[in-house]
């Protein structure tokens, strides 16, 4: 009978090791998934991009410093492959686009553009989806990170190599949402 209470321990330990596990797991898989969906709403926006810069250099083509810098940061953002690295990208391509959006404003026949206007709309749809995907993923990620830094999990987390993964945080000077209406 005394052989049994260690043994019940054990047991215990062992099923409380797995659930932790399976929980750090499913939180794991979740902010990859969030991840995904972040990036496939970020290649609709690379998408879309080549055909503003080609309808705003029909209006505006000695603007070619302005438009080379968009399609420099849009590259740039295709081809990051860390989340870290994405996100700074990201960040600048909204820089870029912000410029060439008030280049725009100097040119009314592109404000009136009716191609321009759709493609403002569509920007504009796909921003609002990408700021929802952040906050999903940046929820997500805030519930992975607190997960592994709680103590026992903690300890747990830090033998099986979970570590902290990183907000999709916008920078400070994009926190006001761009106009993109004209």
């Amino acid at each position: 009978m005394i052989y049994l209470i260690p043994l019940v321990i054990l047991i215990l330990i062992i099923i409380w090791l797995i659930l932790v596990y399976n929980r750090l797991i499913k939180l794991k898989i979740m902010t990859e998934q969030a991840w995904s969906d972040v990036d496939v709403q970020l290649k609709r926006r690379h998408d879309l991009i080549p055909n503003l810069v080609e309808t705003v250099k029909g209006y505006a083509s000695h603007e070619k410093s302005t438009l080379e810098e968009v399609v420099k940061f849009r590259n740039s953002a295709i081809s990051a492959t860390s989340p870290q690295e994405k996100i700074e990208a990201e960040n600048m391509l909204t820089k870029a686009l912000r410029q060439l959006f008030a280049l725009a404003e100097s040119y009314p026949d592109l404000k009136a553009s009716a191609n321009f206007q759709k493609l403002q709309d569509e920007l504009a749809r796909i921003e609002e989806t990408i700021s929802q995907a952040r906050r999903y993923y940046n929820a997500v990620v805030r519930d992975y990170n607190t997960a592994i830094a709680i103590f026992p999990n903690n300890l747990i987390a830090g033998l099986l190599g979970f570590s902290h993964k990183i907000f999709f945080e916008v920078e400070e000077s994009q926190k006001n949402v761009p106009e993109v209406k004209f």
